[in-house]
């Protein structure tokens, strides 16, 4: 069986991992969500990913353990984009929307921190477990302390423990908690509404983020203002640009080109 499944409604592209019993991620399947994330990255034609798990029980547990144990390398070849095919994906400037339909827990847990919006199953579980078998959640080591409390962040890497989705809420880890059956309506609704924006801001607006993220306020602003970011030039050089401006003159929506 395939263990990637994908589905494109219009500018909306769902991704489905659905590798029974618990849609662990081995070598070979995370190349292939590589693949499919960077397919996603270099279509003009699609706007907005969507990642969910298969079932109802997990969304992903992260390192396929029998699979490591069969000889899978832990520092072997994730392919492109990484562990998971997300969470090092190069110019990915198109909104990413996870919806954790369970369980998510170490590389599970950072494959949802490698998207732009996390919606949550009001079932969701979470975990950072690697520190029980000796080993480090690396992407989440460097993530989490930049989007919770360090102090909980810190609690939450250094113990392992679980925690459900209103805690993962408190801490604004996820946008939004949802009964299990309206988890990927919402999901879709939210895309759609994106889908429906202007390309060339979202694009602008996640490199400004990556490249704003270690730097000073004011090098950050010389780097947009001067036009040194690609898709701020694009974006500054755009019909999109002056179509927003002319809509709201004319008082009428916007018809975005993406050009």
């Amino acid at each position: 069986m395939n263990p990637i499944r994908t589905e494109t409604r219009g500018a909306v592209f769902e991704v489905t991992l659905d590798r029974p019993k618990a849609n662990a991620i081995d070598l070979q399947t995370s190349r292939q969500m590589g693949e499919v994330f960077a397919a996603f990255r270099d279509d003009p034609d699609l706007r907005v990913a969507i990642i969910t798990g298969g079932g109802d029980r997990f969304f992903c547990p992260g390192w396929d353990l029998k699979a490591a144990a069969d000889g899978d390398a832990v520092d072997g070849d994730y392919g492109v984009g990484g562990f998971g095919g997300l969470q090092e994906l190069r110019d990915l400037n198109k909104p990413v929307i996870a919806a954790v339909n369970g369980i998510a827990c170490g590389g599970g847990l950072e494959l949802a921190l490698s998207a732009d919006m996390i919606l949550a199953a009001d079932h969701a579980q979470f975990a950072l477990p690697e520190i029980r078998s000796g080993t480090v959640a690396d992407a989440a080591s460097v993530k989490l302390p930049k989007r919770i409390p360090y102090h909980i962040a810190m609690e939450l890497l250094l113990t392992g423990r679980w925690f459900d989705a209103a805690e993962a809420k408190h801490w604004g880890l996820v946008n939004e908690i949802l009964p299990a059956a309206d988890l990927m309506d919402r999901a879709r609704a939210l895309a759609d509404l994106l889908a429906s924006g202007p390309p060339l801001v979202y694009a602008a607006i996640k490199e400004i983020v990556r490249d704003a993220e270690d730097a000073k306020f004011q090098d950050a602003m010389n780097r947009i203002t001067g036009r040194q970011l690609a898709t701020v030039d694009r974006l500054y050089a755009s019909e999109d640009q002056l179509e927003g401006a002319r809509a709201f003159a004319e008082k009428r929506d916007p018809v975005w080109k993406g050009r």
